[in-house]
């Protein structure tokens, strides 16, 4: 499983695995629970870098980021690490 510390949300960290470069097993730890698990639930089997197209760029309320975003920096993160 990795593991992501997020930054500049209330979320603390981001735990998911990739298989067959589709997102599996995530969850967010910390953070809005409800919605967090909404998200999971939505971005789990989808490919990737289709994932990140999707959440980057979202921001909370000024922060300049989001846990979307963050997760979308984590998938990233992810990639440039088994490169």
């Amino acid at each position: 499983m990795y593991t992501y510390k997020t930054k500049g949300v209330c979320s603390r960290e981001i735990k998911f695995e990739i298989e067959d470069n589709k997102v599996t097993k995530l969850m967010f730890v910390g953070g809005c629970d409800g919605n967090l698990t909404g998200l999971s639930r939505l971005v789990e089997g989808l490919d990737v870098n289709d994932a990140i197209n999707k959440l980057k760029g979202i921001d909370c309320g000024g922060r300049g980021t989001s846990c979307p975003d963050q997760l979308s920096k984590a998938l990233e993160s992810y990639i440039e690490a088994s490169s």
